[in-house]
């Protein structure tokens, strides 16, 4: 096992991965390091649980659109994916609104 230290959205984190295999967990830091700061420097959304739901959310749309042609969303259209992860968000907003005026 190897032991890479890595950066998401400037928070610094300790990650482990099989030997060989650190270049993918590189280029998969940079690509969810990307996503998160695009979705948090767009200002639509605050706070770091809900900007990497945000980005997990995009990412799992992307990976089921490309991997799965006969999936549960390969009738939809990008724009349609969109909008359901647009739902998706506005259900998380009501569902996290709450506890954040407990901190």
């Amino acid at each position: 096992m190897s032991q890479l230290d890595v950066s998401i959205m400037g928070q610094a984190f300790k990650l482990s991965c099989k030997a060989g295999e650190e270049a993918e967990l590189h280029q998969a830091v940079r690509y969810l390091d990307e996503r998160m700061c695009a979705i948090r420097d767009a200002g639509k959304v605050k706070g770091n649980d809900r900007i990497a739901v945000i980005a997990a959310l995009g990412i799992a749309a992307e990976l089921l659109s490309t991997k799965a042609p006969d999936g549960p969303l390969s009738d939809m259209t990008m724009a349609a994916v969109r909008e359901k992860i647009g739902v998706m968000h506005a259900v998380l907003d009501a569902a996290l609104t709450p506890q954040e005026n407990l901190f």
